[in-house]
């Protein structure tokens, strides 16, 4: 039976997760005394509640027995289940990709399809570290029980040695593989050493949870007990009413209110715009999304930025847009930032602070010199973009076709602006879910 000295309690009043500060005397791990697994006496567990800058919030918990020496490490997400689910695919090459620091919640499945191997969620704690680490954890995992093998099952424990084996050669690098994190949670994170750039051996998608998974989660829809009132079927009286609907803040997780409202940008279409203030914390938020149908074609604008007045052309940039800096060798996937109805000069902002402000891998004993450098020096070539100092092309490429930038030269057309259409590939239709999507005769 666990024992908690009432001392030992810290951060009873405000909030319960504080930032990491060496000036925070009161901010102490809890020590709890508690059974030890191995050798069934006590020891002692140290929980901290704390945030991780430009992270999240985080449950860090030590077990260590005086008597027999074991410990035990742990880190779990304190923090949001996010919107959608998040697959990260990287192609491990080198000796060096080993080095990329991982952030793997216990939700999350990790899968190497070249050996057919696969680490089902919940079946380890979530951690933080790196390639090499996941593989020197799935090895101790599975040689922890082979000496009980060996006497029972000796054929099953060879079988296992030579699968243990394969596991050491790719951890030294002799071939390559591919190492699959699959998180319905979306709380797990794989480092791109290339940032800002495009990491081309390393592909996130992000999806919609299936029933099971929400589960799994233990997020249950909720449903709507009064079906009495039903919402006005009026689009004209729609586009003059905001809807409001409760929802929970992404930071805090208070009780907030988001507005909806239809809104008609000229010369474009119609968009909803959905905006959330938190009372409590102050965080607000805003996304768009596309009022219409996905376009027979793809939309690829690109502007070419001749002076410091670009910066206030309106812009929407749609979930599938991905945006592209040829100038700076910079590409940023679709959803990245998600939908946004703002100005040039927003998105800009928006990206540097994606990509150097809440870069969780920019700070603390997980930032390296070369990297920081690397991403302030980005950073300010940003800026340079913003005061017009730098000669750069923007281009939004939308497979969908729901983006838009302004043309102020309209209905005239933009010299300094290009709108090109385009047949989607069978790779943007499958992202889109449009290759099983069925619009004729699904009664058959």
């Amino acid at each position: 039976m666990s024992v908690i000295a009432e001392e030992n309690v810290r951060g009873t009043g405000g909030s319960v997760f504080k930032e990491i500060s060496a000036d925070d005397e009161d901010n102490q791990p809890t020590e709890i005394e508690s059974l030890c697994m191995n050798c069934y006496q006590n020891g002692m567990t140290r929980i901290l509640l704390t945030k991780i800058p430009f992270f999240k919030e985080v449950i860090i918990s030590s077990f260590t027995c005086p008597n027999c020496s074991w410990s035990n490490t742990e880190i779990q997400s304190a923090g949001r289940i996010q919107d959608q689910g998040i697959a990260y695919t990287l192609k491990v090459k080198s000796k060096q990709d080993m080095n990329r620091e991982v952030v793997k919640a216990d939700s999350a499945t990790t899968r190497i399809p070249e050996l057919d191997f696969e680490i089902p969620p919940y079946t380890q704690k979530g951690s933080l570290s790196t390639i090499e680490g996941l593989l020197d954890r799935a090895v101790a995992g599975l040689e922890q029980d082979q000496p009980l093998r060996n006497a029972t099952a000796p054929e099953v424990a060879v079988k296992i040695d030579e699968f243990i084996d394969k596991l050491k050669k790719l951890k030294e690098g002799e071939s390559g593989f591919t190492l699959v994190i699959d998180d319905p949670s979306g709380n797990s994170f794989v480092e791109n050493p290339f940032a800002p750039q495009k990491d081309e051996a390393l592909s996130v998608s992000h999806y919609k949870r299936t029933p099971q998974q929400d589960a799994q989660l233990g997020i249950k829809a909720e449903k709507e007990e009064d079906e009495e009132e039903k919402p006005s079927n009026d689009i004209d009286s729609m586009r003059n009413e905001v809807l409001t609907f409760n929802t929970n803040c992404p930071e805090c997780n208070a009780p907030a209110s988001t507005n909806m409202k239809l809104v008609q940008i000229p010369h474009f279409k119609e968009v909803i715009i959905m905006a959330t203030n938190c009372d409590d914390c102050g965080h607000r938020t805003n996304e768009v999304k596309s009022g219409g149908a996905t376009e027979e074609l793809g939309t690829k604008i690109t502007l070419h930025l001749t002076d410091v007045s670009d910066m206030s052309r309106d812009l929407l940039k749609s979930e599938t847009c991905s945006i592209l800096i040829p100038e700076l060798e910079f590409e940023l996937g679709m959803a990245a930032v998600g939908g946004k109805f703002t100005t040039l000069e927003g998105l800009l902002k928006d990206i540097k602070d994606l990509i150097v402000s809440k870069n969780p891998f920019t700070c603390g004993d997980s930032s390296t010199s070369d990297r920081t450098e690397k991403l302030k020096l980005f950073g300010e070539k940003i800026d340079k973009i913003m005061a017009g100092e730098m000669d750069v092309h923007i281009v939004l490429d939308d497979p969908a076709g729901n983006s838009y930038l302004q043309n102020v030269y309209a209905p005239d057309p933009d010299p300094e602006m290009t709108t090109e259409k385009y047949t989607r590939t069978f790779e943007q239709n499958e992202d889109l879910g449009l290759n099983d999507m069925k619009t004729e005769g699904y009664q058959e």
